[in-house]
């Protein structure tokens, strides 16, 4: 692992590695970043270990940024703990570590004699990113004038000299995470921003960098904003939708210890922060306190969705034949992002576009709608139903399984562009959940939070021979295995190093194995899996 302080110097180091990668005709510019304020802890190494799992490179940035303090907050007590950080960040698997000075990140000391008397006044001498207002008036905002205004500015200067293909942020900082998803949609900046999950102790206290100015007892007293959160959601899922029923069963629960001081408790939408008067699908649900001196955050996604489950695996391993029955049982929605992306590549064969013509690919499917023919109430036991996929307004559900289509469909999904369009459409279907998804990166990257994750694979030699069975029944003669095999071998290729979420087990996917298995026996196990998961009789 390398560790560089300059600008300068990472960015020789990146552009030395898109050089080299192009010279090997591999991806550009696979980065992942992971900005952190250093003083790591479990929290930051799952940011560490996602970005690991999904990237070629990962570069963590460690920056106490004086921005984003207030004149009386804890600058200068703010933890340092660099040598420590950065064997953690090498056990983690970081390549390299930006570790710049405030200098370095053009940020003047407030006089050339007391180089360390900086704070969020900075910001008169350097160019500022103002997130909007309403999002910053709120919450956090309220209590730290200028806070968010002091992020904005660092992230995107991070986000401009590292040029990621996508940046890793915590779930506890919820309202950090929203705005600067905004201030990339807003800017329209090339990087996916990812939310992980919270990680918490034992006791549900969330990780912070702050928790080390917390005593034991002050610890065991801090718990109580989890516990207070929990019975928040408890009360929503029983059926309280009213902020005010939410709110006060927080409050009842956090009257139990006197030694904390509450900031806020706000219900909001978690994408636009938003204050809810009533909740009926999602909202946030997010708490600051001070326990002692030390001011804590934490929150929770409420959400009234029902669960999703999320197959993934490698082409020609069952996996439509599979979530569409597993579906049909279960009385979920079916939701075939292949064929999504079948449709595309179909678009893209039919509208006479090359499929190597990246602009013109990103301008068609960028402007297309995909439907599905939703599963009828009157048809859920009807074992022969075949839904349907319409690509504006045009039905191509034979003709996306073309051997044409076949060979272009992962060089189309491989795209960018590609994959952000169809992104936003996937996750619309998945707000309210009930569904069954399979594809290449649905655990990992369209629905992370899915209830069940399955990866279904099988060797490339069975999957061979039920692709030429298939072929066989649709008429086609004369394709040898051998053909078959080294077709598949090389779309797995594709699907496992293309740039935008590759072809991957998701860290907590349960994987299944057909060889040698029936497809009834393939689908008796997932739907068991889901039973016991959910707890369904």
């Amino acid at each position: 692992m390398l560790l560089v302080t300059t600008i300068d110097g990472l960015r020789c180091y990146l552009n030395s590695h898109r050089q080299r990668n192009a010279s090997l005709n591999l991806h550009l510019a696979d980065i992942g970043l992971v900005p952190t304020m250093g003083a790591l802890h479990q929290g930051h190494l799952s940011l560490i270990q996602q970005a690991r799992r999904d990237r070629h490179i990962v570069v963590v940035s460690i920056f106490v940024n004086p921005l984003q303090f207030g004149p009386q907050e804890d600058l200068q007590k703010y933890p340092r703990t660099l040598s420590q950080d950065l064997q953690l960040c090498a056990d983690a698997g970081a390549d390299v570590v930006f570790a710049p000075t405030p200098l370095e990140m053009g940020i003047k000391p407030l006089t050339s004699s007391s180089p360390q008397e900086i704070n969020s006044s900075g910001l008169d001498s350097l160019t500022q990113v103002v997130p909007p207002a309403e999002m910053v008036s709120l919450m956090c905002g309220q209590f730290r004038p200028g806070h968010f205004q002091g992020v904005a500015t660092i992230v995107i200067k991070l986000l401009n000299v590292v040029q990621p293909t996508a940046a890793y942020f915590g779930a506890k900082d919820a309202q950090q995470v929203a705005i600067i998803k905004r201030l990339v949609t807003d800017l329209n900046l090339p990087v996916e921003i990812i939310c992980c999950p919270t990680v918490r102790e034992t006791s549900g206290l969330a990780y912070s960098s702050r928790n080390k100015y917390l005593t034991p007892q002050q610890k065991e007293t801090a718990a109580v904003l989890y516990r207070s959160l929990q019975k928040g959601r408890m009360a929503f899922i029983t059926g309280e939708k009213s902020h005010t029923s939410i709110i006060e069963a927080v409050k009842k629960e956090l009257a139990t210890e006197p030694d904390v001081q509450i900031e806020y408790i706000e219900l909001v939408n978690p994408d636009t922060l938003t204050p809810l008067d009533h909740l009926a699908d999602e909202g946030l649900l997010a708490i600051a306190a001070r326990v002692g001196s030390t001011r804590l955050i934490d929150n929770l996604l409420l959400q009234n969705r029902q669960p999703i489950i999320a197959i993934d695996g490698p082409a020609g391993a069952g996996k439509s034949t599979v979530a569409r029955e597993v579906a049909r049982i279960l009385g979920l929605q079916y939701l075939d992002t292949g064929a999504m992306y079948r449709s595309v590549t179909w678009l893209v064969l039919n509208s006479g576009i090359s499929p190597a013509d990246h602009v013109a690919v990103a301008e068609v499917v960028s402007q297309c709608t995909i439907n599905f023919n939703l599963l009828p109430d009157d048809a859920v036991n009807n074992l022969n139903f075949q839904q349907r996929i319409l690509i504006n307004g045009q039905d191509v559900t034979q003709e996306i399984r073309s051997l044409d289509v076949t060979a272009q469909v992962s060089t189309i999904a491989a795209q960018p562009f590609v994959r952000q369009a169809l992104l936003k459409q996937q996750q619309a279907y998945g707000k309210k959940g009930g569904l069954v998804a399979e594809g290449r990166d649905i655990g990992t990257h369209v629905f992370p939070d899915a209830e069940l994750k399955i990866f279904l694979t099988a060797s490339v030699a069975e999957r061979a021979k039920r692709r030429q069975l298939d072929l066989q029944n649709q008429g086609a003669k004369n394709i040898s295995l051998e053909e078959l095999q080294l077709t598949i071998e090389e779309r797995d290729r594709k699907d496992s190093n293309r740039e935008i979420a590759p072809l991957k087990q998701a860290a907590d996917a349960i994987e299944v194995i057909t060889d040698g298995l029936s497809v009834s026996q393939v689908i008796d196990r997932i739907v068991s899996l889901y039973r016991e998961k959910i707890g369904e009789k």
